[in-house]
């Protein structure tokens, strides 16, 4: 090979053969040690597949000048090692690519050029809920509710595994996705071809970015990118700013993983690092374990970077061998780091590479805390939390407001459980889950949970039975550790019994509520609440009836579960009184770090890992059984209300048609900051009222069989109408909370879906206002799919999210962005205008375009097509079409 980039290097394993790695420079070059390491991996995958582009260029000679050219648009074109998928986002994936090989046959094409190229693994974990609880076989009673509903799904999802190479799918009752690539899937370093390369991953789940604590650079994208990337096209990328976060000191005794992301959250919102990496480094992050590292990269999407680098050091080479990874395999990891000069040495100072910008945190000032009301980055210091909450009380209805009257604030409502009398009030709790693999894939803090429940039912303390208490491990290994190490029968006194192996609670599969809660919660206009160890707490996210959520530790959930509260305070107040009269407080029953540590080191061991995951794809007996068809066209069922073609392809030629100005466009919504993609389009309760359930009924379904938005991705008419359909939906037009809208032709208020089929009958192009962050959230790509359902052709924000910005490119959506020191306000917008917006037949990255209204005023938008292959997908319709005539032709 004449890549001048390659290099040949001596056996790093002398029981295989002679082995090749990439390498960007000499080491001896200054600049490549002053590289980022997360630049450095990022580069070297661009090597690797698209060498040809970068060597004829010359970037690479340029790059390692980076921080002079990263201001100047240069396109990285990235392909990842591999792809992982979770069912929501892989459903409509699969979904595609069955459509995509019936769109290439009718093109004249081979339809089996539609697979996939880079490897991917689907994880199936979103699809189990919590209906059951509080009982010892709630998990098998869950698992075989999933089943039954979600049997038509999984068919097609192992028609899928069969009928496409390159895909495996990882059963139900495994895991949740990142937990399984942290723990199993992941390599750190890749070893095949002949090559030796870092490891790199997309995924379509934003919560990617959790392997980056392993060292593997890794992201969420949208689905209909993944589907790129799996067809073998680069993500074409400018290359990114990158945030250097020094850690130093180490964290104090009673502070958690989950304290310390949920302060670095709140941080980082505030430096503003959306769509730049962040790199970890200083003496403080050898202070973290692999799964705290993991903790603080999962929730990069709440602080809204691309990425969250820890680069690869001996602790990180220390985890792939406990959690069970072949131990000469490692090694071979290691000596390959070593040999490209890529294993990082925290304490050593002269390791540092050069940053954009640099901050720092000590961890030491970092305080027990939780998140809310409303959003990940509200951060509270627990100490705050019951004056917190009793100001959000009567604060104007926002991020951190209610708007309770002052003389409701005291509200009381009697109920009956269960033949039992008990209140709720405004703050009490109603869900207390321990979800998510944000955290259950720390053992610290599970094992910190479990210990903290012996201790409390050792001194007499109960949760009371009203409150939906869960506890869903990222893994089997979980559960493992959590009974050999005698603590799981305490959290099952207290109701924290295992309801599946999924993300439930955190996705807002929390399942139903006690009707008598529902009903009391209801009467009194009571703002009810759940806490969990989850990522997220949008609003509508994790249930309908909980208006304010708390993302805390395990540890926290548990207390304030016992507490049933959120007004406490407990520095000063007892989480209860137990049979004998004492009073007991937190301070009490909190395990100390080293308690904690003396338990992980007795039992989390390798065999648990490799015991778990040997047994992985075949442990599920209900998906063993499950008989899929073997064609490799899928034949659709028009019966199904869960898979069905979609239109996305329908009338679709080998000739591109020229983008034409968009005229005379009404508004169908106008909103204001930190509009999220649970706004745009929900995946958990399908609400009785709304268009979905007409539909539904329509097809002779009963509520009890509605399941959720998530799982009926695979069913475009369902999801075109759960398209704005979230029930904490503010929009400008509406003076209350819901999914309306104005129908402005006619002056009628109406479901949104409803205004948009009108729109589109009487052929008027839709747009959509929008503030700040506009797309938050979630990677999910009916967040894109369903407004170009609904006839929207461009958006128009102040910002954007990184990975909704690129749903709505690869969906031929245009993501306008007002020019700085604009907006709706400053120019007067009202979003009753008519928009046309003029589309140049010469088109260029981030160009700006002129807005005409039908008041007379014009303005300037740009138009948010960042590098030349993203104009290309726009001239094709979007990514898919692209892929289409490619393959096609």
């Amino acid at each position: 090979m004449s890549n001048p980039f390659v290099r040949i290097v001596e056996p790093l394993d002398p029981k295989q053969p002679l082995k090749k790695f990439f390498n960007l420079s000499k080491l001896e070059d200054v600049r490549y040690a002053r590289l980022p390491f997360s630049i450095r991996v990022l580069l070297e995958a661009a090597i690797r597949n698209c060498d040809e582009f970068l060597v004829k260029t010359g970037d690479v000679e340029n790059i390692l000048n980076w921080k002079v050219v990263q201001h100047k648009n240069v396109e990285v074109p990235f392909k990842p090692a591999r792809v992982i998928l979770q069912d929501f986002t892989g459903v409509p994936a699969v979904v595609d690519f069955a459509a995509m090989r019936d769109a290439v046959k009718k093109l004249g094409g081979d339809p089996e050029k539609i697979n996939p190229i880079c490897p991917a693994d689907l994880v199936i974990d979103h699809s189990i809920q919590v209906d059951f609880n509080r009982r010892a076989d709630s998990l098998q009673k869950n698992q075989d509710l999933e089943f039954e509903r979600n049997k038509e799904r999984f068919e097609f999802l192992k028609w899928g595994s069969q009928a496409f190479k390159n895909m495996r799918i990882i059963p139900p009752g495994s895991g949740i996705i990142h937990q399984v690539n942290l723990e199993y899937l992941a390599r750190v370093v890749m070893d095949q071809d002949g090559y030796y390369y870092p490891d790199s991953v997309v995924g379509t789940d934003s919560h990617t970015t959790m392997i980056d604590g392993l060292g593997v650079l890794g992201w969420g994208v949208g689905g209909i990118e993944a589907e790129a990337v799996m067809l073998g096209q680069p993500i074409s990328m400018v290359l990114p700013e990158v945030v250097g976060y020094k850690l130093l000191g180490n964290p104090q005794p009673l502070v958690t993983s989950t304290d310390i992301v949920l302060t670095i959250t709140k941080h980082l919102r505030q430096v503003g690092v959306v769509g730049k990496f962040v790199e970890f480094f200083g003496p403080g992050v050898a202070q973290l374990s692999i799964a705290d590292r993991a903790t603080i990269a999962n929730m990069c999407p709440e602080y809204g970077a691309t990425a969250a680098y820890f680069p690869v050091d001996d602790i990180s080479i220390g985890y792939l061998i406990q959690t069970g990874r072949d131990k000469e395999k490692v090694m071979c990891t290691k000596k390959y780091l070593e040999a490209v000069g890529m294993l990082r040495d925290f304490k050593n100072s002269s390791q540092d590479p050069d940053f954009t910008q640099v901050v720092e945190l000590d961890l030491h000032t970092v305080v027990p805390c939780c998140s809310g009301p409303k959003r990940p980055q509200d951060k509270v210091a627990v100490s705050d939390m019951k004056n917190d909450f009793e100001t959000c009380l009567g604060a104007k209805q926002g991020f951190k407001g209610f708007q309770i009257a002052p003389d409701r604030h005291d509200t009381i409502v009697k109920f009956n459980f269960e033949g039992c009398d008990f209140e709720l009030a405004h703050g009490s709790v109603v869900i207390a889950a321990i979800t998510s693999c944000t955290n259950t894939s720390n053992p610290s803090v599970m094992l910190g949970a479990g210990l903290l429940a012996k201790k409390a039912v050792e001194a007499g303390l109960t949760v009371k039975p009203y409150i939906k208490t869960s506890l869903s491990p990222g893994s089997g290994v979980v559960t493992y550790y959590l009974r050999e190490s005698g603590v799981m029968t305490y959290l099952s006194q207290l109701g924290f019994d295992v309801v599946g192996y999924g993300c439930m609670t955190c996705i807002g599969n929390s399942g139903p509520l006690p009707e008598s809660v529902v009903e009391a919660i209801t009467q009194g206009d009571l703002v009810a609440v759940g806490v969990l160890s989850g990522n997220r707490n949008f609003e509508g996210r994790v249930h309908p009836n909980t208006r304010a959520n708390y993302l805390a530790s395990p540890p926290l959930v548990i207390a304030y579960a016992i507490a049933g509260t959120i007004r406490i305070d407990f520095e000063k107040e007892p989480l209860g009184i137990n049979a004998s009269g004492k009073k007991i407080f937190l301070k009490d029953i909190w395990p100390t770090r080293n308690e904690i540590q003396a338990v992980e080191r007795q039992f989390v061991i390798p065999g648990m890992f490799k015991e778990v995951y040997q047994k992985i794809e075949t442990v599920n007996k209900s998906w063993n059984a499950l008989d899929a068809p073997s064609d490799k066209l899928y034949t659709w069922n028009p019966k199904s209300t869960y898979i069905k073609s979609p239109p996305f392809f329908d009338g679709l030629t080998l000739a591109l048609q020229t983008p034409k100005t968009i005229e005379d466009a009404y508004v169908l919504l106008s909103f204001g900051d930190s509009v999220t993609t649970d706004h745009i389009s929900p995946a958990g309760n399908i609400a009785r009222n709304s268009p979905a359930a007409r539909y539904l009924t329509s097809r002779g379904l009963t509520p009890r069989e509605f399941n959720s938005y998530g799982s009926r991705r695979g069913n475009d008419a369902v999801m075109a109408r759960g398209t704005f359909a979230n029930i904490r939906l503010v929009n400008k037009f509406i003076d209350k909370q819901g999914p309306q809208t104005v129908h402005f032709p006619s002056g009628e208020t109406l479901d949104v879906f409803d205004a948009a089929e009108r729109y589109k009958q009487a052929g008027h192009p839709l747009i959509v206002l929008a503030g700040k962050e506009y797309g938050a959230g979630s990677s999910r790509d009916w967040a894109a799919k369903g407004p170009f359902l609904l006839g929207v052709k461009a958006v128009l924000a102040e910002s954007y999210e990184r990975i909704h910005r690129s749903n709505l490119v690869g969906m031929g959506v245009i993501p306008l962005q007002y020019l700085p020191g604009e907006d709706a306000g400053t120019l007067g917008l009202t979003g009753r205008e008519r928009y046309t917006i003029v589309i140049p037949e010469k088109l260029k990255p981030q160009m700006k375009v002129q807005i005409k209204l039908d008041t007379g005023k014009t303005f300037h938008a740009i138009m948010r097509f960042d590098t030349d292959v993203e104009l290309t997908y726009f001239h094709n319709g979007g990514i898919l079409n692209y892929m289409i005539r490619k393959m096609a032709s």
